[in-house]
């Protein structure tokens, strides 16, 4: 396929990210806590059930945007990834092998094992350096409990210079506190970015584990004069994620006002939403409409994730 050619016929571009529900292989890993993710847990984590999260996952990434601009997205950001096996296996799995992806990752501390992830067209995002940032707490006996890094992927993106950061922050079971730490070390990344380059075009996504409005992710707007288009996405009937009935938007895209820019901007901000497509969704009973799990606790579901994907489009001048 000449990608090329098939890039030309549209002038509108994807920015996703995606929690896709923690992609282990089905092998233990002596370091982390992945027990659970074994053909002999009481999970059941098959080569079958891991092989049809990718297969289901994979096609699910595939169509993230392609309403507006009739192919693939360009750029992906993953949460709860293993390790860089799975990874290969997702994108050479069946929705995605067609497309020219590669990937940036890097093994973080997390006790559990889940990292965060960079998906790339590489015909359409030339990456320039990458590198993580560590953080962690102090549990009640003073030892280190890590959590995710921040991913910063530098690059390329149809030849104009952008910044990504990929985040994925402590959950709502661990305090407020960790969230607002996380937002903090994000913010001292963003100001030496800006230091360094005061016209950077940056992009940062993620689960947040807090909503727009919420302390952690209202500072990171405010004090860095980003601009947050999910703001308006959250309602009491949608979001990206279900707890008790109650809808969240922790996934994220928030981005540098340059963006927006007319003039002088080779990619310029449309617009962004929740891909929460039908086929993602329960189809009937008491959670009908929220996503379609691929677990729920240790009941195998077969679904896709407990997150929707959200996107960003840009226009191409």
């Amino acid at each position: 396929m000449n990608f090329n050619l098939f890039r030309a016929k549209t002038n509108k571009q994807t920015i996703a990210f995606y929690n896709i529900e923690n992609l282990f292989d089905i092998y233990k890993d002596d370091l982390t806590r992945d027990d659970d993710f074994a053909p002999t847990s009481e999970k059941r984590w098959t080569i079958k059930r891991y092989k049809n999260k990718l297969r289901k996952i994979g096609y699910a990434i595939s169509n993230i945007g392609r309403k507006e601009t009739n192919t693939h997205p360009a750029i992906i950001g993953l949460a709860e990834v293993e390790n860089e096996a799975v990874l290969k296996d997702l994108i050479a799995s069946k929705h995605l092998k067609e497309y020219p992806y590669q990937f940036v990752h890097y093994d973080s501390k997390d006790e559990r094992g889940i990292d965060v992830a960079f998906i790339y067209d590489s015909k359409k995002f030339k990456v320039s350096t990458s590198e993580v940032f560590t953080f962690s707490f102090k549990d009640d006996d003073g030892s280190p409990d890590y959590t995710r890094d921040i991913l910063l992927v530098s690059g390329a993106f149809l030849g104009e210079p952008i910044h990504f950061l990929v985040n994925h922050w402590p959950s709502r079971r661990s305090g407020e506190h960790k969230r607002i730490t996380a937002s903090n070390h994000l913010q001292s990344i963003i100001s030496t970015l800006k230091n360094s380059l005061p016209n950077a075009k940056i992009v940062v996504m993620g689960d947040f584990n807090d909503n727009p409005s919420d302390i952690s992710v209202d500072q990171l707007t405010t004090n860095q004069g980003l601009f947050n288009p999910m703001e308006t996405l959250l309602s009491i009937d949608r979001g990206t994620t279900s707890h008790h009935s109650e809808w969240n938007l922790f996934d994220q895209i928030i981005i540098t006002h340059n963006f927006l820019k007319r003039h002088s901007n080779k990619l310029r901000f449309v617009k962004a939403d929740i891909y929460d497509a039908d086929f993602l969704k329960q189809s009937d009973g008491k959670y009908k409409g929220t996503p379609y799990r691929t677990y729920v606790g240790k009941k195998y579901k077969g679904g896709y994730s407990d997150h929707f994907p959200v996107y960003m489009i840009l226009n191409i001048k």
